[in-house]
């Protein structure tokens, strides 16, 4: 496997990160959340000679979704989203698109539901809905790799804002206790912004009250 972290400036100085990952014998690649820079994106799916099957969007909001037509056009691959953030794509008082300066509107190829599974050659992605920042926001969970991408559910040291339209803050403590905090321990936690962390490193901030402190 494959996985490349690509660090995007969306318009209103946002700094989002976008995961490319490869099934390396297949060549069959997913994109994670293409904010923004779109060249970036594809010089990277280029030099890996990628086939983009997926373009696998974990939440709504514009910071997330703003390259995804333009890579779409150029390189294909089905754009895929949770059906509760559907909605969002089209609406900017969801989206925030019209906010942040970016011009993003799209229909899903597929609409996924908790407990789908994707494939990239023999690499299984487990889909894991994680309401809270948005009502459709997701992770993706790599079990053979041993990793999760937590889009803006799950950060180093914190979680994500739950003030913006669909958010909840109840509802994102229940997905990160119950959904997330029960992978194992050494899980690499890949994140929508900011540095990766591990399941083992969150945990005592949850079911201890314990800042951390790095």
């Amino acid at each position: 496997m494959i996985l490349k972290r690509i660090k995007v400036l969306t318009p209103y100085e946002i700094h989002t990160n976008v995961y490319i990952i490869q099934d390396e014998l297949s060549k069959e690649t997913m994109v994670v959340d293409p904010g923004a820079e779109v060249d970036k994106i594809i010089d990277m799916l280029d030099i890996l000679k990628a086939d983009l099957k997926y373009i696998y969007l974990t939440h709504c909001h514009g910071d997330h979704i703003g390259g995804v037509s333009e890579l779409q056009r150029r390189k294909g691959g089905k754009i895929l989203i949770h059906r509760f953030d559907a909605e969002g794509l089209t609406n900017p008082g969801i989206s925030l698109t019209n906010f942040l300066g970016i011009d993003a509107s799209f229909e899903p190829d597929s609409r996924l539901n908790d407990g789908d599974l994707l494939h990239l050659g023999d690499l299984e992605f487990k889909v894991i809905h994680t309401p809270g920042h948005t009502k459709g926001g997701t992770c993706l969970y790599c079990a053979k790799e041993g990793f999760l991408i937590s889009g803006d559910t799950l950060f180093r040291g914190t979680w994500g804002r739950t003030d913006l339209p669909t958010g909840s803050l109840e509802d994102i403590m229940d997905s990160i206790t119950r959904k997330l905090l029960i992978l194992p321990n050494k899980t690499i936690v890949y994140p929508g912004h900011g540095k990766s962390t591990m399941i083992r490193e969150e945990k005592p901030i949850y079911l201890e009250l314990k800042p951390r402190l790095d």
